[in-house]
């Protein structure tokens, strides 16, 4: 399976397309990023990592791993 994950600046959102079947979604991050707990810091880090890098933006997003994700920018701002 072929992946291909964009961020789509006009509706704050990430589209992923499967490739080889066509499929094409949209993940809006307005609604993702409800309710978790950030800083300036890293909510300028995760604005970078769904611009920079969208499809590992949409899979910690999925695998539910994006707070652990958030916090360690934070801990690591501290250094």
């Amino acid at each position: 399976m072929i992946l291909y994950a964009e961020y789509n600046q006009w509706h704050n959102c990430i589209e992923i397309r499967n490739i080889e079947l066509g499929i094409i979604f949209r993940l809006n991050c307005n609604e993702w990023e409800d309710g978790l707990k950030t800083t300036p810091n890293s909510q300028g880090a995760l604005d970078a990592l769904a611009i920079d890098e969208p499809l590992e933006y949409a899979t910690l997003m999925l695998d539910g791993g994006i707070q652990a994700w958030i916090d360690a920018q934070d801990d690591m701002s501290v250094w």
